[in-house]
């Protein structure tokens, strides 16, 4: 057996990419949804953006894990209830209003990485819109163009993130599902660093883009001190959340920067 050289490159199968396509209609949807589950896809790997989705649409805004944790709420009864569908087994789902497209139902987690787009405002300055962000999450400009008046027309778009070994697999299930316009990217969503957090830039997106420096840095220490204690990341993140809701005020926009007066 040949001795692993601990300096090698890891193997193409570590590579994460993401693939995306457009699909036309719901059942195509709730198709391709299960078929990557059973593939083993992890839902948390899975987005959807599409705007046909509001008739069984109860909420007003978007829903993210942070709200989930703040608001005591279980998250698979919540989207389930609200969506009665494959969206439901899917993370964080709400409703973003996007300029030029409209509002749109964002389904796993696409929804936060676009609410972190553009230093935390999606498509917050005129003439911005989803092509805008998708380019600033890596995809070319031609192809979010495309996507986004697929998407203005009425279309849904899945983007999967994959191991680079995958990719073919998936690219031929997502085409035989009914997926068009189907993209490979080398780049994946910006998600949060696993394990200890360094920097701001090891937060995941969403949660970046909704706190101040010092909310950042009482993030992260509260975080980190959690994990070292219990070793969950789960139970981290929720301690974490738990602190900066204690220590700061949140403004109508929802992000936290003003410290709470002590008492």
């Amino acid at each position: 057996m040949t001795a692993t050289n601990p300096t090698t490159q890891p193997s193409v199968s570590t590579v994460e990419r993401s693939i995306s396509a457009v699909f036309k209609d719901r059942e195509q949807i709730e198709n391709v949804i299960h078929r990557l589950l059973d593939r083993g896809i992890p839902r948390d790997d899975i987005s959807v953006i599409g705007k046909n989705f509001h008739s069984e649409t109860r909420i007003a805004g978007f829903i993210t894990k942070k709200d989930v944790i703040l608001g005591g709420l279980r998250s698979g009864g919540i989207f389930g209830s609200l969506f009665g569908s494959a969206l439901g087994l899917l993370t964080g789902v709400g409703v973003l209003f996007i300029p030029f497209v409209g509002s749109v139902v964002a389904a796993g987690p696409i929804g936060a990485a676009l609410l972190g787009a553009a230093s935390g405002a999606l498509a917050g300055a005129a003439g911005a819109g989803l092509v805008s962000a998708l380019v600033a999450l890596g995809m070319p400009e031609d192809k979010a163009a495309v996507y986004q008046t697929r998407i203005e027309a009425g279309d849904f778009l899945v983007v999967v993130e994959v191991p680079a070994n995958q990719s073919g697999e998936i690219q031929l299930l997502l085409e035989s599902a009914g997926g068009e316009e189907v993209h490979t990217s080398e780049t994946t969503l910006p998600r949060k660093r696993a394990g200890k957090l360094e920097t701001p830039g090891d937060l995941s997106p969403e949660v970046r883009s909704h706190l101040s420096e010092d909310a950042q840095r009482t993030f992260i220490a509260n975080y980190n001190k959690a994990l070292e204690e219990s070793g969950d990341e789960s139970k981290a993140e929720h301690h974490a959340w738990d602190v900066v809701s204690e220590q700061f005020e949140q403004d109508e926009h929802g992000f936290w920067s003003k410290a709470k007066a002590k008492l």
